[in-house]
C-alpha cells in the first residue's frame, strides 16, 4: 500500500468516526450539537489524527486501537480553533474556507460547542477499549498537551505578546505549546498503541517537536504569500495584528532556511527505521511544502 493510499483510508476512516461520535444534529439541544458537527466536519487536513495513525504503524499497533486517540486529538484541536476565532481571541470570521463557529451560530453557542467537543475528547478516551495503563498514559498525554503546560499556556503567550517583538527563543517556546504540543501528543499516543521502546518515544519526540515548529513556520509564510482564498482563512492577520512571526523575525529567506533546517532534523530523528517510516515522513513533508 502507498503511502497516498493509506492516507486516503485513515481520512476516510477518521471522518466516519468523527461523525459517529458526535451528538446527532436532531437531538437537544439541536444548536449546540449542529454546532459541534459544524466545527469538527467541516473539512481540515486531520494532520493529527493521521499522525497517530501513521505513529502507531511504525510500531505495528493494532489500528482499531487508534480510533479514539486520533478522534480525541482532532475534537481537541477542533474546540481550540473554535475558542481561537472567538472575538476575545484572534476575532476571525472564515475558517476551512466558510464561516467560523461563532459566525455561523454565535458566541455563546460557540464557546459551549468547543467546551463540550473538549469534555468530548477525553471521555472517549476514558471509555475506550483499551488496557487500563493505556488509557491512562494516552489522558496524561493528551491532557498535558491541552492545558496551560500546553497548548492553551501557548495561546496565553500568544496573547501576551501581541504588538510586541519577541525574540526567536521566546516566540519558538510560544509555538512549541501553542501548536506543537498537540502534535506531540498525536505522535505519542500513536506509539504509546504499539510497541516503542522508551528511547523510540524520545527520538519520536523530536520528530513531533521538528513537525510543529515546521508547520508554525510555513504557516507564518502562508500567511505573508498565500491569499485568503488558498487558506481557507483570513490572510495577512499576524501583520495586521502586530504579531510575531517567523518572517518578521528572520526574513522570508531567513524563514524558509529555518524551516529547510527543521525538515532535515525530521529527517534525521527517523533515520533508523527505513520503510516503516515513510509516512511520517510523508506527513514531515506535508508540514513543509503545503500551500494551504
Amino acid at each position: 500500500m502507498t503511502v497516498e493510499s493509506a492516507f486516503a483510508r485513515w481520512r476516510d476512516r477518521i471522518e466516519s468516526q468523527l461523525d459517529a461520535c458526535l451528538p446527532a444534529p436532531d437531538h437537544a439541544p439541536q444548536r449546540l450539537h449542529q454546532a459541534m458537527r459544524y466545527a469538527v466536519l467541516g473539512g481540515g487536513k486531520r494532520m493529527r489524527p493521521l499522525l497517530v495513525y501513521a505513529s502507531g504503524q511504525l510500531f505495528a499497533a493494532d489500528e482499531h486501537a487508534l480510533d479514539t486517540p486520533a478522534m480525541a486529538v482532532e475534537l481537541i484541536h477542533a474546540y481550540s480553533l473554535v475558542h481561537d476565532d472567538l472575538p476575545a481571541m484572534d476575532d476571525d470570521a472564515l475558517r476551512r474556507g466558510r464561516p467560523t463557529t461563532h459566525i455561523a451560530f454565535d458566541q455563546a453557542t460557540a464557546i459551549l460547542a468547543g467546551d463540550a467537543l473538549q469534555t468530548r475528547a477525553f471521555g472517549l478516551l476514558a471509555d475506550a477499549a483499551l488496557p487500563a495503563m493505556l488509557r491512562v498514559h494516552c489522558l496524561q498525554s493528551l491532557t498535558h498537551a491541552s492545558g496551560a503546560a500546553g497548548m492553551c499556556g501557548g495561546q496565553a503567550l500568544d496573547i501576551d505578546a501581541t504588538g510586541q517583538a519577541q525574540p526567536l527563543e521566546a516566540l519558538q517556546r510560544m509555538h512549541a505549546l501553542k501548536t506543537g504540543a498537540l502534535i506531540r501528543a498525536a505522535v505519542r499516543m500513536g506509539a504509546l498503541c504499539g510497541d516503542a521502546t522508551q528511547s523510540e518515544m524520545l527520538q519520536l519526540d523530536d520528530f513531533a517537536s521538528a513537525l510543529g515548529l515546521a508547520f508554525q513556520v510555513r504557516d507564518d509564510i502562508l500567511d505573508v504569500e498565500a491569499s485568503s482564498e488558498q487558506l481557507g482563512k483570513t490572510a495577512g492577520k499576524d501583520q495586521a495584528q502586530a504579531k510575531s512571526t517567523f518572517p518578521a523575525l528572520l526574513g522570508m529567506d531567513g524563514a524558509k532556511a529555518h524551516l529547510a533546517m527543521l525538515n532535515q532534523r525530521m529527517h534525521d530523528s527517523l533515520a533508523g527505521y527505513g520503510e516503516r517510516a515513510d509516512a511520517l515522513r510523508a506527513l514531515g513533508r506535508l508540514a513543509v511544502e503545503r500551500s494551504y
